[in-house]
């Protein structure tokens, strides 16, 4: 029953998307910001990063966000203090999240 509900109401999505100018849903539309938004953050604080991925992990609602990076930042530090580094940078964006989970690897390259 449920899957026949959604099979017609898909002309209907289509048009309002179209309508409104989007490609995506607005979620999708905000995650992408929100994804952008971490990584230009990181970016400011830490201008040594040679790699940084900043993913979605909560299925789309910007809940909770998987964060890998790479940066001479890091060199010398613990793990605690390169985590450190990483949490205080995005204090404010963490606030509002569920959770977070952060990779870190000191940079070799120059």
């Amino acid at each position: 029953m449920f899957r026949h509900i959604v099979q017609a109401a898909k002309p209907v999505r289509s048009k309002l998307i179209r309508a409104v100018g989007g490609s995506g849903s607005a979620f999708e539309n905000n995650r992408i910001t929100k994804e952008q938004q971490l990584t230009d953050a990181l970016k400011r604080a830490m201008p040594g990063i040679s790699y940084v991925s900043v993913e979605d992990i909560s299925g789309g609602c910007g809940a909770m966000y998987e964060i890998s990076i790479e940066a001479k930042e890091f060199i010398g530090l613990s793990r605690v203090k390169q985590h450190r580094l990483v949490t205080e940078t995005l204090k404010t964006e963490i606030a509002e999240m569920h959770g977070i989970r952060i990779h870190t690897t000191p940079s070799t390259k120059h």
